[in-house]
C-alpha cells in the first residue's frame, strides 16, 4: 500500500488530522500499515507540495491546536486515477504460521495439535471481530449506497478468507489423523 494514496482515500471521505489518520489505519481491516507518525506527516507534506491536499489550523482553547487536512480536486483526480489504473496486486500468501508448521515435523502429534488449536483460536477471534465490525458498519458512516456496498464486499472478502483458513485447519487435522492411523496400522 502506498501511504500517500491511503491518506488521499481517507481525506476523500472526510477532512482529518494526522492523528485521526494513524488511528484509522491501525483500526482498518484493509490498510496494512504499521508505520509511525513521521511517515504520515512526511506523506502529508508531499501531498501538500503536490497540491493534492490542503491544511487548515484549527485553534482550540482548552487543547493544542489541530491541523486539519483536506483533499483538493487535483488530489481527488490523482486518487481516482490510482484506484482505476493501477494493476491489482496478487494476494499476499506469506503466513508465519505456515513457516512454523513447515518445521514442525519433529514435534509430537499432540504438539502439532496444540499449534493448530492456538492458530484456530486466533482465526476465530479475527473472524468474530470482522463480523462484528460489519454488523456495526464501523467503516460505513456517512457513505453513499455504492460505498456501503463496497465496504460490505470488503468485509465479506475478509470473512471468507478467515472461514477458508478455518476449513483448512479442519481438513489438515483430518489428514494428519488419517496419516498417523495408517502408520500405526503398518
Amino acid at each position: 500500500m502506498t501511504i500517500e494514496y491511503a491518506i488521499l482515500g481517507m481525506l476523500s471521505w472526510k477532512p482529518m488530522t494526522g492523528y485521526d489518520m494513524k488511528r484509522m489505519m491501525q483500526e482498518s481491516p484493509v490498510m496494512y500499515w504499521s508505520g509511525n507518525n513521521n511517515q504520515i506527516y512526511k506523506a502529508l507534506v508531499s501531498l501538500l507540495d503536490q497540491g493534492y491536499a490542503t491544511s487548515e489550523l484549527q485553534y482550540q482553547e482548552s487543547a493544542p491546536n489541530k491541523k486539519i487536512y483536506s483533499i483538493t480536486e487535483r488530489g481527488q483526480e490523482a486518487l481516482l486515477d490510482w484506484v482505476f489504473k493501477t494493476e491489482p496486486e496478487l494476494p499476499e500468501f506469506k503466513k508465519t504460521f505456515l513457516i512454523q508448521l513447515s518445521w514442525a515435523g519433529n514435534l509430537s502429534v499432540s504438539q502439532i495439535e496444540q499449534m493448530l488449536t492456538r492458530y484456530e483460536i486466533i482465526i476465530s477471534e479475527q473472524l468474530a471481530m470482522r463480523k462484528e465490525e460489519k454488523r456495526r458498519q464501523k467503516n460505513f458512516p456517512n457513505r453513499s449506497r455504492q460505498e456501503q456496498c463496497i465496504w460490505e464486499g470488503i468485509y465479506e472478502n475478509l470473512q471468507m478468507a478467515l472461514e477458508a483458513e478455518q476449513n483448512w485447519i479442519q481438513q489438515f487435522r483430518k489428514n494428519l489423523k488419517e496419516r498417523i492411523e495408517k502408520e500405526d496400522e503398518n
